[in-house]
């Protein structure tokens, strides 16, 4: 049985450059308030889905529960597995060019115990549709526009 290749966003590696593999956590956060993001002003301004890296020895879940509240202040319930995708990006805040592997969860937020605690970040309410215009990467928007229209049918 063939497994099919990981789907891949943005740029494709380039030859001859090591890329140092890094797994991640993201999820989109769906709530009464429309979709939480998250807004990172550097290394570069963007809104991103909340999550990051997978610490060495730490397992997905707690990892995606840390990096949520880190980066928007909420805690969140019941997250759900989406997909996964890779892409090949350089991480100036590390000096590293990166192999991410993300695995995208969807979960409801559930309580807000204050401001994000990850320094530059704000937590962002947004529509649907605003949200989908303003996450940078397109494999957040792949997710995001997955996890609208999953909901839309239920």
């Amino acid at each position: 049985m063939r497994i099919p290749a990981m789907r891949r966003f943005g740029r494709p590696p380039e030859p001859g450059r090591t890329y140092i593999t890094r797994p991640g956590a993201y999820v989109v956060l769906l709530g009464a308030g429309g979709i939480l993001l998250t807004h990172q002003a550097e290394p570069i301004p963007e809104f991103q889905l909340p999550g990051g890296g997978v610490d060495p020895g730490e397992q997905v879940i707690p990892a995606l529960h840390r990096e949520v509240l880190e980066e928007t202040g909420w805690t969140m319930t019941q997250p759900r597995r989406l997909g996964v995708f890779r892409r090949f990006t350089y991480m100036p805040e590390y000096d590293l060019w990166a192999d991410k592997v993300c695995t995208v969860f969807i979960a409801r937020p559930a309580l807000c115990l204050g401001p994000p605690t990850e320094p530059g970040h704000t937590a962002v309410w947004m529509h649907p549709e605003a949200a989908i215009e303003a996450v940078e990467n397109a494999g957040d928007r792949h997710f995001l526009i997955d996890a609208i229209s999953e909901r839309l049918i239920r």
